[in-house]
């Protein structure tokens, strides 16, 4: 133990791992908690869950960003309430612990406007587990349409549906369609998977409502190229484990995907006095602390952050910038200094489309096309973190892109657990799920297909 100042920052992701980065060697003691021991490239998640990359390939271990750093600690722990007058936080399995400065980077999660039982219907894709699991049902979804006799199951075995028009639902939903017409389409022989049926679902009136206008209608076109089916202006009602119903229409689908919204981590409804938006977001002063507790200071998708009357997006380059703003304020604060202001610089968006397409706007600079999707790739290459994650991506691509395969097909045991309990079978009864329905299914065209008829002679012994 020391007696300098503990400062303790709550997540690892892009603002807390560069918030960690910015207090090495600082006159602090720095205790950094995540749930996982690793950090996340969040922008590349959908290729994980489209096989593209494997999942070491876009996650690096925390420990290994601070070998060598006495002063930051790394303890693979959960945050589980704030105590903002006592300037303590509830860790789970240790207890409340005294900090002198705290700043909350745990980020967010999927919001399903009220209807937390459709997550084990439709995962969302926010974490290395639930990429998995995705490429799992897609992959899953193949196999089981190549060995399904009935035209009907087949095809929705073959319809996917992705919900939300963000750059998250409008990746996903090409990478699909993608795969299907150019990676999987000969390796099948029952089915051609290039019939698959990509279904993307926009309430709002277009796709990527934070982009340019014409931006979005050059992405809307890029993905009907793939033949992807754009459906904006339609409101998803309700997920079952047979498909989805849009409005009073029911579309069958045996793999849906949910991309249509997010809230911040729910470690923010613990603050008691604290004022919260639509989204759980924090809001926060302009030097990012809290009102009325200057110790503790929001970044990231946690915090509601707005500097020229705009909020702050939830985008990595901002989540980077507020965590080295915080991190400058903290140790002004243990100096008895005045904080300054978080000034966002606006570094551009991007959302890629597929091979050769893609959009990008930086101010009045728009761009689509094979120049934008270049970019795109150079600037997620060389923003990952690790030579060695850099590498592996690059020779990846690279290989994807000359021979359109993708290594990373492999059909794994569920990596993703709902958290809702609710949704689980009372004791003592049994509950079939999707996969399950679809297993039998499977089993009985299996055996039509392949039983052959026993000689009477060998049913006598």
């Amino acid at each position: 133990m020391t007696k300098r100042p503990k400062v303790i920052i709550v997540g690892a992701g892009f603002g807390g791992l560069y918030a960690a980065k910015a207090l090495r060697d600082a006159p602090a003691e720095v205790l950094m908690i995540d749930k996982n021991n690793y950090h996340t490239f969040q922008p590349l998640l959908y290729q994980v869950a489209t096989a593209g990359l494997n999942p070491s390939d876009i996650a690096v271990p925390i420990r290994s960003e601070f070998r060598g750093v006495d002063n930051v600690i790394v303890r693979l722990r959960r945050a589980e309430s704030i105590d903002l007058e006592n300037q303590t936080i509830d860790i789970h399995g240790v207890g409340p612990v005294h900090y002198d400065a705290l700043i909350l980077a745990s980020g967010s999660q999927h919001s399903y406007f009220g209807k937390d039982e459709w997550e084990p219907l439709a995962p969302g894709l926010k974490t290395l587990s639930q990429a998995t699991e995705i490429r799992r049902r897609i992959l899953v979804a193949f196999e089981h349409a190549e060995n399904e006799r009935d035209p009907e199951i087949q095809r929705a075995l073959l319809n996917f549906v992705v919900v939300g028009g963000g750059p998250t639902g409008v990746e996903l939903a090409g990478a699909i369609a993608d795969i299907s017409r150019t990676v999987l389409v000969r390796d099948f022989r029952r089915i051609n998977p290039s019939t698959a049926k990509i279904t993307l679902v926009e309430g709002g009136p277009r796709l990527l409502a934070a982009f340019d206008p014409s931006l979005s209608e050059r992405a809307q076109r890029d993905l009907e190229s793939l033949g992807v089916e754009v459906q904006t202006g339609a409101l998803v009602t309700d997920v079952t484990e047979q498909g989805v119903w849009i409005g009073e229409t029911f579309l069958p689908a045996r793999t849906v995907i949910w991309a249509a919204g997010v809230e911040a981590n729910r470690l923010t409804r613990t603050l008691k006095g604290v004022r919260l938006d639509r989204a759980g977001r924090v809001f926060v002063e302009p030097d990012l602390s809290l009102p009325g507790a200057p110790h503790t200071f929001a970044i990231g998708d946690l915090a509601h952050a707005e500097v020229d009357g705009k909020i702050t997006p939830g985008l990595a380059p901002a989540a980077q910038q507020m965590g080295r703003l915080a991190a400058a304020n903290v140790l002004r604060m243990l100096r008895g200094e005045p904080t300054k202001a978080f000034r966002y610089v606006d570094k551009g968006s991007m959302a890629t489309i597929g091979k050769h397409k893609a959009i990008m706007e930086l101010g009045r600079f728009r761009k689509g096309g094979y120049f934008a999707w270049l970019g795109w790739l150079l600037v997620h290459v060389f923003t990952l973190i690790g030579f060695r994650n850099r590498f592996a991506v690059l020779l990846q691509w690279t290989w994807n892109y000359l021979f359109s395969r993708r290594g990373a097909r492999l059909i794994t045991e569920r990596g993703y657990r709902t958290a809702q309990s609710a949704n689980r079978p009372e004791p003592g009864k049994a509950s079939e799920t999707t996969d399950e329905n679809a297993e039998r299914s499977v089993s009985e065209s299996f055996l039509k297909d392949h039983q052959r008829e026993v000689p009477v002679e060998a049913t006598r012994h």
